[in-house]
C-alpha cells in the first residue's frame, strides 16, 4: 500500500513537532508508536494504512534520530554530515 502525500506531508511535520528528546531517548518501537498516536489524533487511519506507516517509520529510524540529534544539538544539516 502507498503512502499518500498527505499522510507523508503531516508525518514528517509531526516529527519535527515531536521533543529531539523523545526522538533520542525511545526505544524503536516506542517512537514508532508515539508517532503514529500523534498521527492518529490527526487523521483517521485504516489497518492496512497503520501497518504500512509502520513500517514506512521503521526504515526512516537513522533519518529521525539524526533529524532529532541536530536540533538537539542546534547543528546545521549540511554540517551534521
Amino acid at each position: 500500500m502507498l503512502i499518500c502525500a498527505s499522510t507523508l506531508r503531516l508525518t514528517w511535520a509531526i516529527v519535527e513537532e515531536t521533543s529531539p528528546l523523545d526522538l533520542l531517548s525511545l526505544s524503536d518501537t516506542m517512537l514508532i508508536k508515539l508517532l503514529l498516536q500523534q498521527i492518529a489524533r490527526k487523521i483517521s487511519l485504516s489497518g492496512d494504512e497503520i501497518h504500512t506507516l509502520y513500517g514506512y517509520l521503521g526504515s526512516r529510524l537513522l533519518l529521525i534520530r539524526e533529524l532529532a540529534e541536530a536540533r538537539h544539538y542546534n547543528v546545521p544539516m549540511a554540517a551534521a554530515s
